[in-house]
């Protein structure tokens, strides 16, 4: 949580708010190939990358 604190930190400092919607839909594919990786979902999560 740190890194994400410091990473907001940095956004208001320097006015990156652009980078937020990208920090989101990393965050999102880094999760949904977490939670997916023993499920029968997984093969197809594989496929769009």
């Amino acid at each position: 949580m740190s890194t994400l604190r410091e990473l907001w930190k940095f956004m208001r400092a320097r006015k990156k708010y652009w980078l937020m919607p990208i920090v989101l839909i990393l965050l999102l594919i880094g999760g949904l190939l977490v939670l997916a990786q023993g499920s029968a979902v997984a093969p197809f999560i594989y496929t769009l990358f």
